[in-house]
């Protein structure tokens, strides 16, 4: 009897150490769900190699506890994050670990925003033994990391639901790519992304029935850095986001949305419309850089800030200064499109061949 016994938790325990290691790991079952996601800017990005795990609710056996957002160095070359989930398992929530794979994996169709928006990632990829950042999607200052691309989606932020399946839910299922993920070969959460989570669960303003589903640090820019200046505050809003992971009240130059080129001129003048748009390209590429540039300085100032240790104040003051610099820039660049757009309308209408009466 005691030796079928051995037998049966030897297997349990080989049964466990395959499910972990091929899957996410099931780690805790609650019947309340969990709150919604909060809305919230994401820290620069501390240094390259880091990779952005998104913040998420956690069950302490009472309360539900707010893990703040934070990046953290990838445990090996070419491994990405697949963060945690919740889903409905039919009688109670079920947490699911997050994991460091090759591959990104199914994270529940969760919309966590900054390149993870339910299914795949694109916040950035390896190249060789390089990361490479998205731009467009994460917070990252290009004079500092020069691995940086920008690669817009068109996605929008309409809900901010924090579980799988069941009443309410999301309702998503993994992709076979996703599946196909599930059996490679993964890696656990670090052992600073641990201490990260104990840290989130002795903090009390992070439970949820203290906050109330806003927690007040909802992101770090490292693990553990709960008090340090870049930490992100939520916002009160419930706007939706777009693909960047920001909301669309712009704050900086990157939160604005791509530029939207007007039709190709079709004048049935081919010089003209060749002359159009050369006009539409050059104002586009002229307004491009103005952005950019407005960017690289903000992100100068921010940093700025960072080494001051400029108190909560300053650092509300410098946001509604950026925010006032975008709206005027985003402001000027609609007017000069409107302008174009006016001075072509004339001479298009000039070039049509009258109608015979």
């Amino acid at each position: 009897m005691r030796m079928h016994y051995l037998r049966s938790l030897l297997l349990a325990i080989a049964m466990l150490f395959v499910s972990t290691a091929a899957f996410a790991q099931v780690s805790v079952s609650v019947t309340i769900a969990p709150p919604e996601l909060p809305v919230y800017d994401q820290p620069l990005c501390p240094g390259e190699g880091y990779i952005w795990t998104p913040g998420y609710w956690a069950w302490d056996g009472e309360d539900y506890y707010w893990v703040p957002g934070t990046w953290v160095l990838a445990p090996e070359v070419g491994f990405l994050w697949t963060p945690p989930y919740w889903a409905w398992g039919g009688s109670a929530f079920v947490f699911y670990d997050g994991y460091w794979g090759p591959v990104v994996g199914f994270y529940g169709g969760i919309d966590y925003g900054f390149g993870y928006f339910g299914h795949g990632f694109v916040g950035g990829r390896w190249e060789g033994d390089h990361f490479f950042y998205n731009r467009a999607v994460w917070h990252v200052d290009n004079t500092v990391i020069r691995n940086v691309y920008e690669e817009r989606v068109n996605v929008t932020r309409e809900t901010r639901i924090s579980y799988n399946g069941g009443r309410g839910g999301i309702d998503a299922r993994p992709t076979r790519e996703e599946e196909a993920a599930a059996h490679e070969r993964h890696l656990p959460p670090a052992p600073v992304q641990r201490q990260h989570e104990q840290a989130a669960r002795s903090n009390r303003e992070l439970r949820s029935s203290v906050n109330h589903g806003k927690p007040p640090i909802p992101a770090t820019p490292r693990p553990g850095e709960f008090n340090a200046r870049g930490a992100a505050s939520a916002r009160e809003t419930t706007r939706t986001e777009t693909s960047a992971g920001h909301t669309n009240n712009p704050v900086h130059p990157k939160d604005l949305p791509a530029y939207q080129r007007p039709a190709a001129p079709n004048t049935g003048n081919a010089k003209l419309d060749q002359k159009y748009q050369k006009q539409q390209e050059s104002l586009a590429t002229k307004q491009d850089q103005q952005r950019q540039k407005l960017q690289q300085r903000q992100d100068q100032e921010h940093q700025q800030y960072t080494r001051q240790n400029a108190n909560e104040v300053r650092n509300q003051q410098l946001e509604q200064k950026h925010t006032q610099q975008t709206q005027q820039l985003q402001q000027r660049h609609t007017q000069q499109q409107q302008q174009l757009q006016q001075r072509q309308q004339p001479a298009h209408q000039a070039a049509a061949p009258k109608e015979k009466r």
